[in-house]
């Protein structure tokens, strides 16, 4: 390969893969009940931290789907079904946590509550992202 076609290989995916990430960012503040960007923009700092959390735990999957792709169409198909596991397992784990209400801990700028999101959704990233692999 000639460096004409790694530094356009290298910017296709580095594109794709930010644009997957924003879909992800995306469908997670369509999908939540808090409204994150006006909890953050009030400066809501647990909000950031959970909010945090998941743009993490979609870079870490997406940066899985890259290196463990063959190709740039590999990687979109498997980019998009690790975010949609991502947001899925991370629903499913929220609702194994019922001793506090996780969308009012956040109104509330509980920032425990939020660094245990981060936690959470980093972690769940890192699952998701060691399953990618052939």
């Amino acid at each position: 390969m000639s460096f004409t076609e790694l530094f356009l290989s290298t910017v296709s995916y580095i594109g794709l893969a930010v644009v997957l990430l924003f879909i992800g960012i995306i469908l997670f503040e369509v999908t939540t009940k808090n409204k994150e960007f006006e909890l953050i923009k009030n400066g809501n700092k647990a909000a950031v931290y959970a909010f945090g959390g998941r743009i993490l735990g979609l870079a870490i999957v997406l940066y899985s789907s890259i290196s463990n792709s063959v190709n740039i169409l590999d990687m979109v198909v498997w980019g998009s079904i690790a975010i949609v596991i991502q947001i899925i397992v991370f629903y499913l784990a929220e609702l194994l946590t019922p001793k506090f209400n996780i969308t009012k801990a956040i109104d509330d700028d509980n920032q425990a509550v939020g660094l245990f999101l981060l936690f959470l959704s980093v972690s769940i990233g890192l699952i998701i992202a060691a399953s990618l692999t052939y």
